[in-house]
């Protein structure tokens, strides 16, 4: 357990922090959850409005540090890709 003063704050910090940011991840997963429902129910349309979206709030993640920049790149890049690939096929 902590002694100090400032340990005790930086605790109850921490656990203010874990809970936002925790939160963060699970919004930025549910808008992404969305988007792979939309594509594989084929409309491509409903997919590509999810997407829309989803990329801010995945580049939100990355602003606070919840997501490393690349990761959500590659995540966004990816979904992009077979939302347009619905068109196609």
């Amino acid at each position: 357990m902590a002694n100090t003063a400032s340990a005790r704050k930086r605790i109850r910090q921490i656990a203010v922090r874990t809970e936002r940011n925790s939160a963060r991840k699970s919004r930025m997963r549910t808008f992404i959850k969305k988007v792979e429902q939309a594509i594989a129910s084929g409309d491509k349309a409903q997919a590509a409005e999810a997407l829309r979206l989803a990329q801010p709030e995945a580049q939100r993640a990355v602003t606070k540090g919840v997501m490393h920049l690349n990761t959500v790149a590659r995540k966004i890049s990816r979904l992009s890709k077979r939302v347009k690939a619905l068109g196609a096929g």
